[in-house]
This record gives structure tokens, C-alpha cells and sequence, in this order.
């Protein structure tokens, strides 16, 4: 069941194209990374699924629910972590959780949940003496009133040390265990490697990718890379080497006597591997390295949003 699920999704600036027509499908019980270079419209998407921006056009559909119909309804179901709003100076962060309480009429412990985000010892301070961790951590804290269905989270690790980056991954990880549905917006891709199951991500106010990251990986890199160093004869070794049916494509370094092999496929990556191993063994070659190169999330990203998208 898709618990946020959008389609002809658009927001217009006059003449400027916010976002155009993504369709998101964020699954129930899964931890979704949504990622996007500055200016792709990942802050008006999310304001526009909380229904905080009048969109030019829509269905967004949000636990089953048409959300221009029940918006309010709809939004007291999800915890929400903004960027870029920050506490109000004059309350303590106890203060703030009980407003949120309030507002959701949810019966919490304020200290409990402050306790939990790490900031025990802050419960009377008011939020103008906090550190950008710790505003971080409180609007963790009230983004957590009520356990919520679904959790939006926007570049919720800004502003934390790696200790405190750490601690709101494994909360994640907890709030995902215990139910809830996470969409998690984060420039930081090590961090979205390690948290999501799926990645939708957004160039230009479109949905250019949306799937696990090892799927994206091998979609925008073509597959992994071999690197197989030989004392001589690269050209005899990429000749044999190109028949292997697990290779898509073959160049060589002559200079080092390198053979770059681009593999179809991570999920064959065994077979391929021992394909082209038995291929350079058959060359009779000294093999003096031998290098498997798997593209990450960060190369992914970067061969999917430096490309400009279609109109």
C-alpha cells in the first residue's frame, strides 16, 4: 500500500516551474530517501504533501486519503522536522513539546521524549540559547508527539556532530521498527544509504529515479566496473574479455596496462567476475591487480541531476 502517492503533482511561480508532475509512491512501513540538488523543489514537494502550498494542480492521495479534502485530518497523523523553521527563542523546549501535545491532543511525556533526542538537561531553556544541534534535536522531539504514521523529516541531521548524526539514525531506525513510515529528505547520501529502502530523486521539479539504491546505482552507473592490471598484452586481454556475455563495454589504459571492465549488472557481479577472471587466465597474462568498483549513491546522484530533463 502506497501511504503518500501523488500524481500530476505541479507547482507554478508565474512563469517558473517549481515542480512538475512527480509521481511518488512511498510505500507503508518503508524509510524513503528523497534527494534533489538545490533548487530541484524538494522543499515546495514537501510543502505541497503537507498542503501548506496551494498547488497549481494535484492528486495527492495520503494514507488513502485525498489530501485537498482532508488535509487537516491528514496532517495530524504526521510528525513533521522542517529545515529551515526554527523554535520560537522565548519558550522552553518543554514548552514546545506541550504545544505540539496540545495541538494533537496526544497524552506524552515531555522529558521522555526530550530525554530521548538527547537534550535531557535543556527542558527548561528556552530555545533562543539552543545550538543548532540542539534546535535540531527538539524539533526532532516534537516531530515525534504522538507516534505518528508517517514521519517527514527534511535535512534532519543539519546541524548535529557525528555523534548526534548517529542518534537520529537509530531513532529513525526505531520509529521505522515501530510502524511508522519515513520520509527522510537529506543532501548527505552515506547517510541516505544506510537508513532507506528506496530513493526518489528530483532534478528540475521532476521525478528523474525512484527505487532501492542499489537499483539506482546499477541504472545510472550501467553496472559495476572491473579493473584488471596485467604486466602485458591489455589489448589480447580486452579482446578475450569482450566476449563474456556479462560485459557492456571494455576500454583500456595502455600507459598502465589497465582493462576497465563495465559489468550488466551488481546482481551478477559474482558470475561476472569469475567470467572474466577464467577469460584473462586464458590469455596466459600476469594479472597484478585486481579491482572491483561498485558506483555509490554520491555518483548515482550526480549521473542522474547533472543531466537537464526533458520538458
Amino acid at each position: 500500500m502506497d501511504i503518500v502517492r501523488t500524481e500530476k503533482l505541479t507547482k507554478h511561480y508565474g512563469d517558473v516551474v517549481a515542480v512538475e508532475d512527480p509521481e511518488l509512491h512511498v510505500k507503508q512501513g518503508e524509510v524513503y530517501g528523497f534527494l534533489g540538488p538545490n533548487g530541484a523543489g524538494k522543499i515546495t514537494t514537501i510543502n505541497l504533501l503537507l498542503g501548506l502550498v496551494q498547488s497549481t494542480r494535484e492528486d495527492v492521495q495520503v494514507f488513502g486519503k485525498d489530501l485537498s479534502i482532508n488535509s487537516r485530518l491528514i496532517r495530524s497523523q504526521i510528525g513533521v522536522l522542517p529545515a529551515h523553521a526554527k523554535p520560537y527563542d522565548r519558550l522552553t523546549a518543554r514548552k514546545h513539546v506541550e504545544f505540539v501535545s496540545r495541538g494533537k491532543n496526544a497524552d506524552v511525556e515531555p522529558d521522555a521524549l526530550l530525554e530521548r533526542v538527547g537534550i535531557p538537561d535543556a527542558a527548561d531553556r528556552p530555545a533562543g540559547e539552543f545550538s543548532t544541534g540542539m534546535g535540531q534535536r527538539l524539533k526532532l522531539a516534537m516531530a515525534l508527539v504522538g507516534e505518528p504514521e508517517l514521519l517527514i523529516l527534511d535535512e534532519p541531521t543539519n546541524g548535529l556532530d557525528p555523534n548526534g548524526a548517529r542518534q537520529m539514525r537509530e531513532i529513525i531506525q526505531a520509529e521505522n521498527d515501530r510502524g511508522a513510515t519515513v520520509f527522510f529528505s537529506s543532501h548527505i547520501m552515506g547517510q541516505v544509504e544506510a537508513v532507506c529502502d528506496r530513493v526518489g530523486v528530483l532534478n528540475e521539479g521532476r521525478l528523474v529515479a525512484e527505487d532501492t539504491v542499489e537499483e539506482i546505482r546499477t541504472v545510472a552507473s550501467g553496472g559495476a566496473e572491473l579493473l584488471v592490471t596485467v604486466d602485458s598484452g591489455a589489448d589480447r586481454v580486452a579482446k578475450r574479455i569482450q566476449t563474456a556475455n556479462s560485459v557492456s563495454a571494455v576500454t583500456i589504459d595502455q600507459q598502465t596496462q589497465t582493462v576497465a571492465i563495465t559489468l550488466n549488472g551488481i546482481d551478477d557481479k559474482g558470475r561476472a567476475m569469475t567470467a572474466v577472471a577464467e577469460a584473462v587466465v586464458g590469455t596466459n597474462t600476469q594479472i597484478r591487480d585486481f579491482e572491483l568498483r561498485e558506483e555509490t549513491l554520491e555518483d548515482a546522484f550526480a549521473d542522474l541531476t547533472q543531466t537537464e530533463v526533458p520538458a
